[in-house]
């Protein structure tokens, strides 16, 4: 490692030294404009035979004259030695130590200047001519951009503005049109034998925005105090398809069913678009025209998405088709409570649904078909088994409506409602069959019935029917149930089963109670007929006894004769209804037998008052029995009318009669 530099060193020096020629090392051409200057880095070798350098002459244009042998043209610079090293400013200068340095400097460098140098070296035994192009424009140089082979984005590139000038004491800037965040601006300056330039180097990531876009390097000339050439390139940036979107084409809303065009588009690709990507439900389709049609397209079609590639493929964004359809999958909700529902439990159902467009949407209910109210839900402030039922949710928007699934609301109550019902009817004829039914509403339903008679007395039998075969009269009465499931248990109201007698039973049963019957009457009748025959002679045997108290008995009969209304002097009326009747009268006597009458009274008698002690009488009834036929006072053929005449005189004997008013009363008794 140590003995690598003094090796360079060596071979550098055997380049030179070994060598029978001339030996020049120098920038191949220099650049300029008028009015700048121009710097020549130069560095010379004499051959090893030749002696010390004696005469040193810059040429413009030089040419050389076979005549003389000789070179001639106008000379900018000559030196001879003995050498001035002494500075004296002039136009043009040539540096060096005259051994190995020959550097020219021209300053300022003229328009006529541009051409070829000629720098002529001569030694005592030798010379040479070496030739320098100088090429000086009348305007400024412009500069040049150097551009890698490709530039992708997003890959950090670096750009060369490069101008072939480079003079010390002449000020210049290198600047770039394009100032963005994250750039980086280098500047180098290169003054050597192979080189003499400027160039500012622009380090940056490329976006895509880029390609397309003019980039420019000027040249700012510090003396000029103004921009004095600049180059201008056109950026190509290389990057896959960029703002890729997926256009849908239908101009109207999308509704369930339609068919649906889509077409992949972008701003910018570099290189062009060759093919298009679609990704639909999932799969991956290729198309190259960039178009995607859909026919009847679904109400839950996934979003949609395209592709553009080159040598690269970009994706656009999902698009929704928001495809407007009826409310889907709409069902009921039990909100509350979360276990089964009880009788008088509050219930609340609600209707929910996973989808519609347009999300605008109104709920309607209806139970077994019948519409209920509208409204997301659906309370119970006290449930009843009446509100048991098939219940429908429906919501609808403006594409259509959508029906829930029917959903049955059950409702547990204890056993209720509870009745015996008799088959075939409630009166059945004994020997027949009887079945008794206990009916009842009960969720959930019952699992054990009990019977119990009119006497209140279980039967123990415990199945929801009773069955009497056959039936018997003893089985009539009054019959009820209890019924139980888990929420508790209820009775029922008695029922009255009654069981008639067979013909066959009724027919024994009549013979004895005839029998029976005729039995008692005869013994009736012949108690009857010896009471009366008791009573007539007891009445008999009263009557002789009374004999003495003035009272009689008289069976006489009676002749049925026409009424006598004109007669003032009857002490008797006659009535039609009187044919029917029980008629009743009392005579009143007067109290002496020398009463004397008074006027106006036929064959009546009354005394000055009656005895306060006494009641001196005749009672006369009579009892009528009823005739057929006797109608509006017509006589029956018959003149004579059998009665019962009965009459009872008291104190008829001698003695004094007490005072009383003559008069007959009539007393009718209707039956």
């Amino acid at each position: 490692m140590h003995l690598l530099g003094p090796s360079l060193l060596l071979l550098e020096y055997l380049a030179f030294s070994d060598s029978s020629e001339w030996k020049f090392e120098r920038p191949h051409t220099l650049y300029s404009w008028d009015g700048a200057c121009v710097w020549i880095p130069c560095k010379y070798k004499i051959p090893r035979f030749s002696e010390a350098l004696e005469n040193l002459t810059l040429y413009r244009n030089y040419e050389y004259d076979d005549a003389t042998k000789n070179f001639k043209g106008s000379i900018l610079y000559e030196d001879r030695k003995p050498w001035n090293y002494t500075f004296h400013p002039k136009r043009v200068q040539v540096l060096g130590d005259r051994s190995s340095n020959c550097t020219i400097f021209i300053n300022p460098v003229l328009e006529q200047d541009n051409g070829h140098l000629g720098l002529r070296l001569i030694t005592k035994t030798d010379r040479w001519m070496e030739k320098i192009d100088l090429n000086v424009s009348k305007t400024p140089l412009s500069p040049h951009i150097q551009l890698p082979p490709e530039i992708r984005e997003s890959q950090e590139v670096t750009l060369t503005c490069l101008l072939n000038f480079s003079c010390p004491g002449y000020q210049i800037q290198l600047q770039w049109s394009l100032e963005e965040p994250g750039i980086t601006l280098t500047t180098l300056t290169t003054l050597t034998t192979k080189t003499v330039s400027t160039q500012s180097k622009l380090t940056f990531q490329p976006h895509w925005t880029h390609h397309g876009r003019n980039l420019t390097c000027q040249l700012w000339d510090h003396n000029a105090e103004r921009i004095v050439s600049e180059e201008t390139v056109l950026l190509d940036v290389k990057h896959a398809p960029k703002e890729v979107t997926t256009v849908i084409q239908n101009p109207t809303r999308i509704r369930e069913g339609d068919t649906v065009t889509l077409s992949c588009n972008y701003s910018s690709s570099n290189p062009r678009v060759t093919r298009y990507e679609w990704d639909f439900q999932g799969f991956r389709r290729e198309n190259s025209p960039g178009m995607l049609i859909i026919q009847k397209v679904a109400w839950d079609t996934m979003p949609i998405t395209c592709a553009a590639c080159n040598q690269w493929c970009s994706w656009a964004p999902s698009v929704n088709l928001d495809v407007q359809h009826a409310p889907k999958d709409v069902r009921i909700l039990q909100i509350s409570p979360s276990s089964e529902i009880h009788s008088g439990y509050r219930v609340l159902l609600g209707c929910n649904f996973s989808s519609s467009r347009p999300r605008d949407v109104h709920f309607f209910w209806k139970k077994n078909g019948i519409f209920l109210k509208e409204g997301k839900e659906l309370g119970f402030d006290s449930i009843s088994p009446e509100d048991a039922g098939s219940y429908n949710c429906f919501v609808n928007n403006s594409i259509g409506q959508t029906m829930s699934e029917a959903r049955m609301l059950r409702v547990l109550y204890a056993p209720r409602k509870l009745r015996v019902a008799i088959s075939p009817k409630d009166q059945v004829m004994e020997g027949k069959k009887a079945v008794l039914t206990c009916e009842s509403d009960a969720n959930p339903p019952i699992f054990q019935y009990t019977w119990f008679d009119w006497n209140n007395q279980n039967l123990h039998h415990y199945d929801q029917m009773l069955r009497l075969d056959p039936v018997k009269i003893q089985h009539s009465g009054a019959y009820w149930c209890e019924a139980a499931n888990q929420l508790g248990r209820a009775q029922s109201p008695p029922s009255t089963l009654t069981v008639y007698y067979s013909p066959e039973t009724i027919g024994r049963r009549v013979a004895v109670g005839v029998g029976f019957c005729l039995a008692t009457l005869l013994l009736a009748f012949w108690g009857v007929k010896l009471q009366r025959s008791w009573k007539r002679i007891r009445s008999q045997q009263g009557l002789q006894e009374s004999s003495s108290g003035q009272s009689f008995f008289v069976r006489k009969q009676k002749v049925r004769r026409a009424p006598l209304s004109e007669d003032p002097h009857s002490l008797g009326c006659y009535n039609p209804v009187m044919e029917d009747a029980i008629s009743y009268a009392t005579l009143r006597f007067p109290v002496g037998e020398t009463d004397t009458p008074r006027p106006g009274d036929a064959g009546t008698l009354e005394t000055e008052g009656p005895s306060p002690n006494r009641d001196d009488t005749v009672t006369y009834s009579v009892l009528q029995k009823r005739r057929v036929g006797d109608y509006e006072n017509v006589l029956p053929d018959s003149p004579e009318d059998e009665g019962i005449h009965y009459s009872e005189l008291v104190h008829l004997g001698v003695g004094e009669r007490p005072l009383a008013q003559d008069a007959v009363e009539y007393v009718t008794l209707k039956h």
